[in-house]
Parts: structure tokens; C-alpha cells; sequence
């Protein structure tokens, strides 16, 4: 598998990042563990978690897994889930790290490759949360930092301050980003970019949608799980989800390949994302990390969807043949 650099961290991860959600969950510990054989035969090294994944138990499985081969592998995981008001959880000092502690005894660690915060915390000083994090990392206990769920604005007011500060700066995104939920490329990949920012975006398939087993009334988490269903509900969504499985049939591919390898082709991508609950689930996704899509195709499939307007609203600006101002 192709590698490549992380943002600034010096580090270089596999093209594709594994996310254990499943882990603990939908996947006991045997199916956890072939999902991630699975994955480091196919060259994946780089491996996403999270504090709140089934209570703790993906950490724990995750890092018993990884324990004989550490050094090899990427590791993240995130803090600041908690619901506002909660005393830990949340982006304050004490739950940073009380999070980070716990974090490390689950998953048998004595450093997080890359930290993210779960999402923004309005109930919170921003200096505050930055200021600890700086201190995480200083400690050695996590080496980088990255941000998940956070607008573009949030995020460039985080990289002023710590510039200004001298503190340990956001080095990486975790943008929802699929071929139907497309808002990250109207300001979040363009600023990743300009910053030299990592991006690791979740749900390259939309939650199954993508995968092209609803278009036949399958079975799966948008029928499960009332979060995914309302997430994805939309008709025009739908109507992409057929238009893609009938374009990889033409194209002899899976939808799932081409749903995973659209996402990867955009410049500011550094890995997708995969979730799977079995390695049979998985291998579609997989073999994304081989397929180069040529412009035409690249072309094609993003036109099945609506590309989002500029964030500036000029909708002329969009145009490659505008006139100038």
C-alpha cells in the first residue's frame, strides 16, 4: 500500500486508516482481531479510535492487538465527547486529562500518536483547551494533535492562538466527507491545504448508503440506527447511492471501491477512514487502496451528487470560465 505524509508530523501513515468503532461492539474480540489481521495484510498501519467507543472496549481490544508491534503502528484515538456540563469529558483540563490517562491504561500505551478532540466544546475557554493539550503533548504523552467535527473557523482561531501562544498546534483534521455529505470542500480541505494539515475523513461510504445494499432494501445500520437514518435520509442522497452502484457495475467495480477511492483521490486526503464489522464487509474497501481513477471517471462520479456552493455564496466564482471582477 502507498504511503503518505502526514502533515507536518513527519510521520508517513498507509493510504487507507482503519477506524475501530466496531471493535467491542458490533465486532466481539475474535472478529476484531480478523479485521485487523485483514488490515495489516493489505498494508494498513494507521489505526483510528475513540475514548467513547463501546465504553472503553474498543482501546482495550485495539491495544492488546497492537501491543506486539507498536512501534509499526499509527495510533489515534479522541477525547472530548462529553455532554456539556459534564464534569469530565468535555474539552477543560480535567476532562483532557483524565481522558488521556484512561486512554493510555486501555490501550496498554505510554503515547498517543495523534490526538483529536471529538468535537467543539462552546462551554469551554479555547486557551484553556489548548493550553492542556499543549501540555499532553509536552509531557510525551501524546505527540500530535488533530480536531474532529470542528468548522473551518473553529479551527483557524485554534491555529492563531497557538501560534501566537507557542503551543502545539492542530496538525490534522476528521471531517465527515462522503460522496453525499460534501460540505468539507467548501472550506475545511481547501484550509487543510493552505496549513500543510493532515485530513483522515470518516464515513467515505455514508454510513453503508454508499455500499449499494440499500438500493436493493438491505439491511444495515440506516435501518438500525435512528442517528444514521435521519443522517442520510434525504431522497437526492438515495438517489446518488443508485446512480453510483449502477456506474461501478458498468465500470466492473464495487460501489463500496468506488465510493472509498473517491474520496481518496482529493488532494487534501490523506486517508480514508474504513469501518467494517467483518473482514468479508471490509474487503471492498480494501481494494480501494489500488484503484486510481482516471479524470473521466473521477469526473463521473462527482457529478452524481450536488457539488456545495462557494462559502462566499458568489455562485459565478465556481465557474472556471468566469470573468474577473
Amino acid at each position: 500500500m502507498e504511503r503518505r505524509a502526514l502533515g507536518r508530523t513527519g510521520i508517513s501513515v498507509s493510504t487507507l486508516c482503519f477506524g475501530t468503532m466496531s471493535f467491542g461492539g458490533e465486532a466481539d474480540v475474535a472478529a476484531s482481531s480478523r479485521l485487523y489481521a485483514a488490515c495489516r495484510e493489505a498494508g494498513i498501519d494507521f489505526f483510528d479510535c475513540a475514548a467513547t467507543y463501546n465504553g472503553g472496549r474498543s482501546e482495550e481490544i485495539l491495544g492488546r492487538l497492537i501491543s506486539a508491534e507498536r512501534d509499526a503502528i499509527t495510533l489515534t484515538t479522541k477525547c472530548g465527547y462529553g455532554t456539556t456540563g459534564a464534569k469530565h469529558g468535555q474539552a477543560d483540563r480535567e476532562g483532557i486529562i483524565g481522558s488521556v490517562e484512561a486512554s493510555l491504561r486501555r490501550l496498554g500505551t505510554d503515547r498517543i500518536d495523534l490526538l483529536f478532540l471529538h468535537r467543539h466544546d462552546p462551554s469551554t475557554h479555547l486557551d484553556e483547551t489548548l493550553r492542556t493539550l499543549d501540555d499532553m503533548v509536552t509531557s510525551g504523552k501524546v505527540l500530535h494533535l488533530g480536531v474532529s467535527n470542528w468548522a473551518a473557523w473553529q479551527v483557524a482561531r485554534a491555529l492563531g492562538r497557538a501560534e501566537a501562544e507557542g503551543w502545539a498546534r492542530f496538525e490534522a483534521l476528521q471531517p465527515m466527507y462522503n460522496l453525499v455529505k460534501r460540505q468539507a470542500e467548501v472550506e475545511l480541505l481547501p484550509m487543510a491545504l493552505a496549513e500543510g494539515m493532515a485530513v483522515t475523513p470518516y464515513s467515505p461510504l455514508g454510513g453503508g448508503l454508499l455500499t449499494g445494499k440499500y438500493v436493493s432494501r438491505g439491511d444495515g445500520r440506516l435501518t438500525q440506527n435512528a442517528r444514521y437514518a435521519e443522517r442520510y435520509a434525504p431522497d437526492r442522497m438515495h438517489q446518488t447511492a443508485a446512480d453510483l452502484a449502477e456506474l461501478a457495475g458498468r465500470e466492473g467495480l464495487h460501489p463500496a471501491t468506488l465510493a472509498v477511492a473517491w474520496v481518496n483521490a482529493h488532494p487534501a486526503v490523506t486517508a480514508p477512514i474504513l469501518g467494517a464489522r467483518s473482514v468479508e464487509q471490509l474487503r471492498p474497501s480494501l481494494d480501494a487502496a489500488t484503484l486510481s481513477l482516471p479524470d473521466e471517471l473521477m469526473a463521473e462520479v462527482t457529478a452524481l451528487s450536488e457539488t456545495p456552493p462557494p462559502a462566499t455564496d458568489r455562485l459565478e466564482e465556481a465557474s472556471p470560465d468566469r470573468a474577473p471582477d
